[in-house]
């Protein structure tokens, strides 16, 4: 190598090194101060790194952008840390902000990537994947024409983004079907109806929230407040299943709304200062969005509210948000949980802005419940276990956290952990080589039941409900024990 170009390598090492500590520096990280940064770039790394680079940007066939080169470094490095870390580019970033607000053009699943393919964590309830029947758990493995195989998942998440009423099929590997489940999707601009609620029964209620929103804690607020304008009631009914979370002063005001004021909700904890936090139930942790803080939303609650006798449903699709106020209200017994563990989503996520209207979303910390316990990976255990079905679920796939590559592990339970992530490498089902021409019959397993229509929550179908609803009523209830 040339002297000049030597001399060429060593600016660009240091102009790189300047780079990494000027956006660290500019995200105000608390636990990097500019020396800390500097004292422990990695020299002999960035100086490889800036040798690739020059080589891309050298020999490569066709010329690359430096934009785009600084790009997919990012994403790279986020890319490899953990299932929830990723670098979003100007429309992912956005797409992210409209998300929180419950309103967004798609077709309504929650996802993430195992070994190259599209996971669906879970699907939105009341939307185009929902209604279809896409199912958690599900490997998209094409979209349309477009093998999913070597994408990122930003890349096949603006596939699956579109203009309202344009079609996109989506070819799907499903646990228990020996062929390939092909779905056509019509795209629509996606309502997330945060909250809903009904009297199931004369004073018993159902309380549902679907999704963590902006508006879900007013809302709710609003919706409790006509069921008891309907007449005092004896029982509450709070459904958190298929929920995939959300903002987390969502998960506290929604916890607030039962508990005595300044209780405990919510503890996280991690590496910087600011990610050591814990949160209570007062309106200074709930109301505040997006650096201003709003009218308290639940000043006019009913005080009955506090001690009506619940029950909180969840299952595997419950995740983050949900997994705090069932952690919350569990630990403080205010509720009795019924249904499955939880998915185990006990991690907490900071967007980062960057220049150009981009981000970075970092995960910077854990969750822990009132007592103390780690959700990461676990998740929340129900007091009493309680199938989908009176037959039981154990042939049914049920997606979790532990499931996905590269999850953090639960600290509390680092031997478990292992075992669990030996268990999760397993492959679900193999990448069929050819996709079967036409429909045809789906295959099942010997013994597979005919996979169930949709389910309608809190109806006479729906067992789990039924069985929330009984043991509120003081009627004896069977309890399923996990395998």
């Amino acid at each position: 190598m040339g002297k000049l170009e030597m001399t060429r390598l060593k600016k660009f090492s240091l102009v790189l090194g300047g780079f990494v500590a000027g956006i660290l520096i500019s995200l105000q990280l608390p636990a990097f101060a500019e020396k800390d940064v500097k004292a422990g770039l990695p020299i002999d790394d960035l100086r490889t790194f800036a040798e690739v680079y020059n080589a891309i940007k050298q020999g490569y066939v066709e010329p690359v952008e430096d934009k785009k080169m600084i790009a997919n470094a990012i994403a790279g490095m986020l890319s490899n840390l953990d299932p929830h870390s990723s670098y979003l580019d100007a429309e992912a970033f956005k797409d992210l902000q409209i998300g929180t607000q419950g309103e967004f053009g798609g077709l309504g699943i929650e996802v993430g990537m195992e070994d190259g393919l599209v996971k669906v964590i879970s699907p939105i309830e009341d939307t185009p994947a929902f209604r279809a029947g896409v199912k958690s758990g599900d490997l998209i493995f094409k979209l349309d024409e477009k093998a999913v195989k070597g994408m990122t998942l930003p890349d096949a998440v603006k596939l699956m983004r579109g203009k309202p009423k344009t079609q996109i099929k989506l070819s799907i590997i499903r646990k228990g079907v020996d062929k390939p489940v092909e779905i056509t999707l019509t795209r629509e601009v996606i309502k997330v109806k945060s909250v809903k609620s009904k009297i199931v029964e004369p004073g018993h209620a159902w309380l549902r929230i679907t999704q963590f929103q902006e508006n879900t804690v007013p809302e709710m607020a609003l919706q409790i407040n006509e069921l008891y304008k309907q007449g005092n009631l004896k029982g509450l009914i709070l459904d958190l299943r298929n929920d995939p979370g959300g903002l987390l002063s969502g998960a506290i005001g929604v916890s607030a709304a039962f508990l005595p004021e300044n209780t405990k909700v919510v503890s996280t904890d991690g590496r910087t200062p600011d990610a050591k936090q814990e949160y209570l139930a007062r309106p200074a942790d709930y109301q505040r969005q997006r650096g201003r803080t709003r009218e308290d939303a639940l000043k006019d609650l009913p005080a009955a509210i506090k001690t009506v006798p619940m029950v909180v449903l969840v299952n595997s699709g419950s995740a983050s948000a949900s997994e705090i106020v069932a952690g919350a209200l569990q630990d403080h017994k205010r509720a009795i949980i019924l249904g499955t563990q939880t998915f185990g989503k006990g991690s907490v996520q900071s967007v980062l802005p960057l220049p150009g209207n981009t981000a970075i979303k970092l995960t910077t910390a854990r969750y822990y419940t009132p007592n103390g316990r780690s959700i990461q990976a676990k998740g929340i255990v129900p007091d009493i276990i309680v199938e989908d079905t009176p037959n039981g679920s154990s042939k049914s796939f049920r997606q979790r956290e532990a499931d996905l590559e590269r999850h953090l592990i639960n600290e509390q339970e680092k031997d478990t952990a292992k075992e669990s992530a030996k268990e999760a490498v397993k492959p679900a089902a193999k990448t069929p080589a050819k996709p079967a021409a036409g429909k045809g019959k789906e295959g099942r397993e010997d013994g597979e039941e005919p996979t169930p229509a949709r389910l309608e929550f809190a109806s006479k179908d729906d067992y789990q409900f039924q069985q929330a609803l009984n043991l509120l009523k003081g009627v004896q209830i069977m309890q399923q024990k996990t395998k």
